[in-house]
């Protein structure tokens, strides 16, 4: 690992830290210890079980979206590469943004599929995954509102998630409309930094050529997959259904602590809470689970300290289990662009 990317982990690690000395400071690290030592463990190793159901339904999302760019994965090596991805965003800071050119090497080292071939797949996955959270957001803070007032703190959540979430599509619609102007000018203007950088991927005489030839057959890759309907709703119903395995996860999670929670909360706070992930912290670490515990806390009514130890376990299975079986995925494919 070079000096910069050590530099970068450490403060992202430092960062992390400070969030949770808070968090433990505010909720109370003793309540959270001895709650999580009353968690049933049949219904914690039920939280990991659905975690890996829900990995595995967005591993079959690459491998859809893949097949739509004639890429072939097996069923089983798609799991660890998708893995491999989140192993990915999970170290980096600001979560996909961070981890997905790590993604696209894995896909281009384990198949024919060239470097943006990989990074298109990568990219669509991500940004379909975007679709069926704001529907899980409106339809859950939809029927919360029939049930309970809801409160500033929430409604600034959710009208900032939409500010956000506009705000990306504007950006991603912006690029697509100009797709061939941006292939046409922007090689120009990138080529010379990154001839000074010398990079080895490169060749420095002919880097605007391959510049202009790599961006543009990725926009064609993410055409491809934008116009095959059928391709493109199975994988939306793929995420839907990755989505729903969260819910029931952290479901899992409070029952593990004798404590039930609505469906529909969980609905509305999971992906609200992961739009914390583009803070500056690995995978948004620290953040997330931050930004969990200020969500269900007012909304559950359960104690901080339970909504606490819940997360904590929900985030084991979502955040740690990944890295675990996506670093030993990473090494076993032999990238080292974490390096």
């Amino acid at each position: 690992m070079n000096e910069r990317n050590r530099r970068r982990l450490l403060i992202g690690a430092f960062g992390a830290l400070a969030v949770f000395a808070v968090l433990f400071f505010a909720v109370g690290a003793r309540d959270v210890i001895d709650t999580l030592f009353s968690a049933a463990p049949s219904l914690v190793v039920a939280t990991f079980a659905l975690a890996l159901c829900w990995l595995a339904a967005w591993s079959l999302m690459l491998r859809t979206v893949l097949v739509a760019l004639d890429v072939e994965l097996s069923v089983v090596k798609a799991f660890f590469v998708y893995a491999g991805a989140v192993f990915a965003n999970n170290v980096t800071p600001f979560g996909q943004a961070g981890g997905e050119p790590v993604a696209a090497l894995l896909i281009s080292k384990t198949s024919d599929a060239r470097y943006e071939t990989g990074l298109a797949g990568i990219a669509s996955v991500d940004v379909l995954n975007v679709v069926p959270s704001i529907s899980l957001i409106l339809v859950g803070v939809g029927y919360y509102g029939t049930t309970a007032a809801v409160g500033d703190r929430l409604e600034t959540a959710v009208g900032s998630a939409v500010v956000l979430i506009a705000a990306i599509v504007l950006a991603m619609a912006f690029v697509w409309r100009h797709r061939h102007a941006l292939t046409e000018r922007l090689p120009a203007v990138i080529a010379p930094r990154l001839g000074r950088l010398g990079l080895a991927r490169f060749q420095s005489d002919t880097l605007e050529a391959d510049l202009t030839d790599r961006m543009g057959r990725f926009f064609e890759n993410i055409e491809r997959v934008s116009t095959d309907r059928w391709r493109l709703s199975a994988v939306v119903g793929l995420s839907l259904a990755g989505w729903l395995f969260q819910t029931v996860a952290l479901m899992a999670a409070f029952a593990a602590l004798g404590e039930p929670v609505a469906p529909y909360i969980l609905l509305f706070a999971i992906p609200l809470a992961n739009l914390a992930g583009a803070a500056p912290l690995p995978g948004g670490l620290g953040g997330i689970e931050a930004a969990f515990v200020t969500l269900l806390v007012p909304t559950t009514g359960i104690p901080a300290s339970t909504v606490t130890a819940a997360v904590l376990i929900f985030r084991g299975a979502i955040y740690w289990m990944p890295i675990l079986i996506g670093g030993l995925s990473v090494s076993a494919f032999g990238v080292k662009a974490l390096e």
